[in-house]
């Protein structure tokens, strides 16, 4: 479904992902944690092309690109892969100026080309599954934090996208309305969909992944099941990382 192969990036001359290998299963729910700096962000955004690898390869269902400083990837590359993916950014990233509806309709008619008729039903039958068909007409300034997030989730799943990539979807979020946004990522992970997500709430990568993958220094120190990676961890970086949260992650697999 997701194959990184040797992946390599660098900002400013300081290398932020070195030699990156994961391959994600369809219908697999992965965590990518790791301190602040370790490379989270930066690879979620390599998956998408936001930011471009300067070495290795990516495989996005059929979509395979190469990566290299001598070689400018082509325009037709960038978006036969990004027709895979949909990303939910941590500030939501809502257009201001439309409406609910319209912001989950923007990406339909503009880059699909889809008619109104059309992306209008599936941005209503999207927000009822976010649970926010209610605020469909309201603007984006009058709805909490926790709603906009449901309605950046419904967008970036408006095109049906193989895969959804999360960028700290609760970071932004008390707790009280970070619930209402792990319970929407619950509901998608059970129905199916193939979600990597980058996060600091280890209780939200315990609660909804299956896997989890620790990044420290822009390497992948250790993968492997949520359970093994939180409570049993090979690596004594990944140990010193989660050993002040055994506790409480415990109480979600007890919940």
């Amino acid at each position: 479904m997701i194959r990184l192969e040797h992946i390599d990036k660098h900002f400013h001359g300081q290398r932020v992902l070195a030699n990156v290998d994961l391959s994600l299963a369809r219908g697999s729910v992965t965590a990518l944690i790791g301190p602040s700096g370790s490379g989270k962000s930066t690879l979620l955004r390599c998956i998408n092309l936001l930011e471009i690898p300067d070495a290795g390869a990516l495989t996005v269902g059929d979509t395979r690109v190469e990566f290299s400083h001598e070689r400018r990837l082509a325009n037709r590359d960038v978006f036969a892969l990004r027709r895979h993916t949909g990303m939910v950014f941590q500030n939501f990233q809502l257009f201001p100026h439309l409406t609910v509806l319209q912001n989950v309709m923007e990406g339909l008619l503009t880059v699909q080309n889809w008619d109104a008729a059309r992306a209008r039903a599936r941005a209503g039958e999207l927000l009822e599954k976010v649970g926010i068909a209610h605020k469909a007409d309201a603007w984006p300034s009058t709805l909490s934090g926790g709603q906009q997030q449901r309605v950046a989730i419904a967008r970036a799943l408006a095109p049906s996208p193989q895969v959804l990539l999360c960028d700290e979807p609760t970071s932004a979020l008390d707790p009280g309305l970070a619930a209402e946004v792990v319970e929407t990522l619950r509901r998608l992970g059970h129905e199916g969909m193939t979600m990597l997500m980058a996060t600091h709430d280890l209780r939200l990568a315990a609660s909804i992944a299956r896997h989890v993958v620790f990044l420290h220094g822009g390497r992948v120190v250790e993968a492997g099941s949520a359970q093994d990676v939180f409570v049993r961890p090979r690596e004594r970086e990944t140990a010193q990382f989660v050993s002040t949260l055994t506790q409480s992650l415990s109480a979600v697999w007890a919940d």
